[in-house]
C-alpha cells in the first residue's frame, strides 16, 4: 500500500508496517480536513488504516482506495484485512533481519585431524547478509532510532571493509533509510558490487594512507556525515552496541550450542566488537574461558604498525574504541600466505567455502590446538564465506601474481638472487624525493629502473606509486634543466607489471614481451625489479647454457 494511516495510539505487526510506503499517525477519528488533506498530499493510489472503522470511512468517501485492518467483527462498508494471521501457525519470519544469529556449528574433523582437542567452527556467513556483521548492523541502527540519531528517510555512512555495509544495507532496505559506504581500495570487487546491489552508494578510498589522512576511509566518512542532511554513522569501531550485538546474541549461542563445555574461542580481531563482545558473556559463564584473537601480521594487535597485510576485515592501523584488552588472553599473528592457503584447504578438504580472514582464525586455532587436551572445545568464529574473494584468493591468477604460488622449475624469484651484487633488497625512492636525487641513487646502484613508494619496505602492492627509468629521467634533465631540483612525484611512470616469485621464467619472459620490466611480488609484498637484461643475463649464464 501507499500509505499506513494509524489512528491514536495503534501499532500494527512489523509485517503490515513493512508494507506501506509511507506511515502517518493521527488522534482524527471520521472526517477531520487537516487529516484528508494531509493524506491527499501523499497522492496515494492504496491506503490502509487502522485503529479507527470512521476514520477508513471517511477516508473512503473523500475517493481515496481504503483497506482497514482489523480483527474485530468486518464492517460491510469497508475492504477489510486481518491485523494478525488467524490460521494455525507458519514456520515463516515476517522479515529478514528475524533470521540473524542462531547460526549453525560444525565439526572440523578434516583440518583438525592431527590435534587432541575438537575444534568446531561456528558459520557466521549463514546469516542472511552472509557475515557476523549482520548481528551488530541492527543493534546499532535500532539504538540510533532509540536515541534520535537516525530518522525517517535519513542516511546510515559507514566505513567498511564490505561485510558490515551489507548488514547495514539489509537493515537500511527494510527501514527505508538510504545509504554511503565508504571502503579501502583492497577490498574485492566482489563485495563493491554486492553493497551496490543493495542500492548503497560506495566511496572507494586508498589503502596506503593513515588514518587522519583526509583521503583515508575514516576521513572520507566523518566528511560525507557532515555534509550530507540527516546523516548517521553508527562508527562499528568505538559504537558500543557493535560488542553489545555478541553479549545478547553470539555468547549465548556459544554457550547453549555446546552445552557449557567451551574451553577455547578463536576469533579475528577487527572492530574488535565480535571478539570482545562474545568474550564479555563467555568469561562471565566461565572466567577460565581462553579468548584467542587472530591477527594479520603488521596489525597493531599483534605489535605492528598496522601494514603491511592483504586479508581484508581484519586488524587495524589504530586501537578501536571497542577494543578491551582485559578480555582477551592471546593474540596469534598469522601471515597472508597461512591465511589464503587455510582457506583454500577449507573449501577442498572441509567443504566449508570461507575467505581469508576465516582462514587466518582457523589457522590460529590448530596452531593453539597443538597443546591442547582432548577434553578441551575449541571454537573458531567463521565470520563470512569465500563469495567477496573470488577473485582474490580464489583466483589462480591474482595469487600467483601476488606470490602465493610456486611453479615447477626455475622461477622469477631464481632469477632475482642470481643478480646478485651489493644491491640493496628493494631500490627505492619516494615522491618527494628530486629527480636529481633519483638520478644519482640510480647511478650508485647502477640499475636502470627502480620504484617509487609510499612506505618503507616491507610493502604491499598497493603502496608502490609508480616507477622511474634512467633514460626517461636523462632526457628529462637534459630537455628542461629546472625540473631536475622538482619532486619526482610528477613524473614518475606507472607501477611495473606485477610477477609472483613463484611464477615461471616463461612467464616472465611472455610478460616482458608486453612490458620493460616487472615487479616481483613474495607473498603479497613487492621484493625487487626484473628487466629484461636482468632474463639475458640469467639465461645465458654457463649452468644454463644448453
Amino acid at each position: 500500500m501507499d500509505l499506513l494511516v494509524l489512528v491514536g495510539d495503534a501499532e500494527p505487526p512489523s509485517r503490515i508496517r513493512q508494507r506501506a510506503t509511507h506511515v502517518i499517525r493521527t488522534d482524527a477519528h471520521g472526517m477531520a480536513p487537516e487529516l484528508i488533506a494531509h493524506v491527499r498530499s501523499h497522492i496515494p493510489r492504496t491506503v490502509g488504516v487502522l485503529g479507527s472503522a470512521d476514520t477508513a470511512r471517511a477516508l473512503k468517501e473523500a475517493g481515496f482506495a481504503v483497506t482497514y485492518f482489523t480483527d474485530d467483527e468486518s464492517p460491510d462498508d469497508l475492504d477489510v484485512a486481518r491485523v494478525n494471521d488467524l490460521g494455525p501457525a507458519m514456520s515463516v519470519a515476517d522479515d529478514i533481519v528475524d533470521l540473524v544469529g542462531n547460526t549453525p556449528m560444525v565439526r572440523l574433523d578434516r583440518m583438525a585431524r592431527h590435534v587432541r582437542p575438537q575444534v568446531i567452527a561456528k558459520l557466521e556467513y549463514m546469516n542472511p547478509g552472509g557475515s557476523v556483521k549482520d548481528r551488530p548492523a541492527i543493534t546499532m541502527i535500532e539504538e540510533a532510532e532509540r536515541q534520535g540519531l537516525l530518522k525517517e528517510g535519513g542516511t546510515i555512512v559507514e566505513p567498511t571493509s564490505g561485510n558490515t555495509g551489507v548488514g547495514l544495507a539489509i537493515v537500511a532496505a527494510r527501514k527505508k533509510y538510504k545509504c554511503v559506504f565508504v571502503v579501502p581500495d583492497k577490498v574485492a570487487l566482489e563485495k563493491i558490487t554486492l553493497l551496490r546491489a543493495y542500492g548503497a552508494e560506495v566511496v572507494v578510498c586508498p589503502t596506503a594512507v593513515a588514518p587522519e589522512h583526509p583521503e583515508s576511509y575514516y576521513s572520507v566518512s566523518d566528511r560525507l556525515t557532515k555534509e550530507i542532511p540527516g546523516a548517521y554513522k553508527p562508527d562499528q569501531y568505538s559504537n558500543p552496541a557493535n560488542p553489545a550485538a555478541h553479549v545478547a546474541t553470539t555468547g549465548p549461542e556459544l554457550w547453549e550450542q555446546t552445552a557449557g563445555r567451551i574451553t577455547h574461542f578463536v576469533a579475528g580481531v577487527g572492530t574488535a566488537g565480535t571478539i570482545v563482545g562474545t568474550a564479555r558473556y563467555l568469561k562471565q559463564m566461565n572466567p577460565n574461558v581462553q579468548i584467542i584473537g587472530a591477527d594479520p601480521e603488521g596489525s597493531v594487535y599483534s605489535g605492528g604498525t598496522g601494514r603491511p597485510y592483504l586479508v581484508e576485515g581484519v586488524g587495524e592501523d589504530f586501537w578501536p574504541g571497542n577494543y578491551d584488552g582485559s578480555v582477551i588472553d592471546r593474540i596469534i599473528a598469522v601471515s597472508d600466505r597461512d591465511s589464503f592457503a587455510t582457506a583454500r584447504r577449507m573449501t577442498r578438504e572441509e567443504g566449508i567455502f570461507v575467505g581469508g580472514s576465516s582462514g587466518m582464525a582457523v589457522w590460529a586455532a590448530l596452531k593453539l590446538s597443538e597443546d591442547l587436551t582432548s577434553q578441551d572445545v575449541v571454537v573458531v568464529l567463521i565470520p563470512d564465506s569465500g563469495r567477496g574473494y573470488l577473485s582474490k584468493v580464489y583466483n589462480d591468477a591474482w595469487m600467483a601474481d601476488y606470490g602465493f604460488l610456486l611453479s615447477q622449475g626455475p622461477t622469477a624469484a631464481n632469477v632475482l638472487a642470481a643478480k646478485g651484487g651489493e644491491l640493496p633488497e628493494l631500490v627505492h625512492v619516494h615522491p618527494h624525493e628530486t629527480v636529481r636525487e633519483v638520478i644519482a641513487i640510480l647511478r650508485e646502484f647502477d640499475v636502470s629502473q627502480l620504484i617509487v613508494v609510499n612506505a618503507e619496505p616491507p610493502l604491499v602492492l598497493g603502496e608502490v606509486a609508480g616507477s622511474v627509468r634512467d633514460e626517461d629521467l636523462l632526457r628529462l634533465a637534459f630537455e628542461n634543466p629546472v625540473t631536475l631540483d622538482q619532486p619526482i612525484g610528477g613524473y614518475m611512470g606507472p607501477v611495473p607489471p606485477a610477477i609472483g616469485a613463484g611464477e615461471s621464467v616463461d612467464t616472465a619472459i611472455g610478460k616482458l614481451e608486453k612490458a620493460g620490466a616487472l615487479l616481483v611480488v613474495d607473498s603479497g609484498h613487492p621484493v625487487g625489479i626484473l628487466t629484461r637484461s636482468d632474463l639475458l643475463e640469467y639465461l645465458a649464464a654457463p649452468s644454463r647454457r644448453r
